[in-house]
Order: structure tokens, then sequence, then C-alpha cells
């Protein structure tokens, strides 16, 4: 499979927080279920990810507390902001998702929504356990020593 180039894409919403507040062991790119204006409403640039998880349940997985505001130009049929979405996997990548999330700690977090080269809505999925404080802290360490570092390398030359 050919690499993905960043520039292929167009992110409409990103999860920052996640990689400060989660250690993401992997990511997974999987497709959601969405109806006409809530994909409208996306190329708009209007979604927020940030409270949200996504839970195996069934033999499905679902995307619970994802904002996808309500289209301006829609009518009567717009759809519902927070609707707890379908995400589209195959049985065996769920069934990995589902036997990763029994592990202790694990959670399913959604670390970003783009658009993919053909258009279609994507929704990277990262498997994640929760950071300690004094992990977070260690995180904060090692960013501010990275730019000190950069900082000096610059006025060195």
């Amino acid at each position: 499979m050919a690499k993905k180039k960043a520039d292929d894409r167009k992110v409409v919403s990103e999860n920052r927080k996640a990689r400060f507040n989660y250690a993401i062991e992997s990511t997974i790119e999987v497709g959601m279920v969405l109806t006409g204006t809530e994909v409208k409403s996306l190329r708009e640039g209007k979604a927020t990810i940030a409270e949200s998880y996504a839970q195996v349940k069934d033999g499905k997985v679902f995307l619970v507390n994802a904002t996808i505001p309500e289209y301006a130009g829609g009518n009567r049929l717009n759809h519902e902001p927070t609707r707890v979405r379908t995400l589209l996997l195959n049985k065996r990548e769920i069934a990995n998702l589902y036997r990763a999330t029994e592990r202790e700690g694990m959670t399913l977090i959604p670390l970003k929504v783009y658009f993919n080269e053909r258009g279609i809505a994507k929704m990277e999925l990262g498997i994640a356990k929760g950071k300690k404080l004094h992990d977070k802290r260690e995180d904060l360490k090692q960013k501010d020593w990275q730019r000190d570092k950069a900082r000096l390398m610059r006025q060195k030359g």
C-alpha cells in the first residue's frame, strides 16, 4: 500500500489534547456512517471530537459524544448534533479493537476527522492508555527542553 501524504487530507477536526492525556499505542483509519447534512457541515470545517470516544458493542464500533453542528442550509430534516455514529471497520479489525479495549485501561480515542484524497470523510482512531499526572509532567519537561534546545541551536548558528 502506498504511503499517504499529509497534504492529501483536509483535516476538519483534530483532538490535540488526546496525545497529552493518553499514550497512543496504535492508530487505525476508519470510515463513518453520516447523513448528507453531516457531511455538508464537516465540509464547512465544523466538528468537535475533543470530548468523544469510541466503544465496541454488539460487534460494531460506535462514536459517542462527537459533535457535528447542524448544517445552516438544512431544513427540518437536519441531523441531531450529538447522535451516536457507527464507525466502519471489517470484522477482524473490530475483533482486534475489542481485545485491545478489554485490556486494563485501554480506550478508543478519535484523533482526527478528515477528508481523504477521494473526498470521503474518514477518522483516525487511536488505541490509547490514560497517562498519569507524573507522565504528563515528564512530557511537558521534554517539550520545554526540545524548545530550549532548538532556540540554542538557532542562536549558535
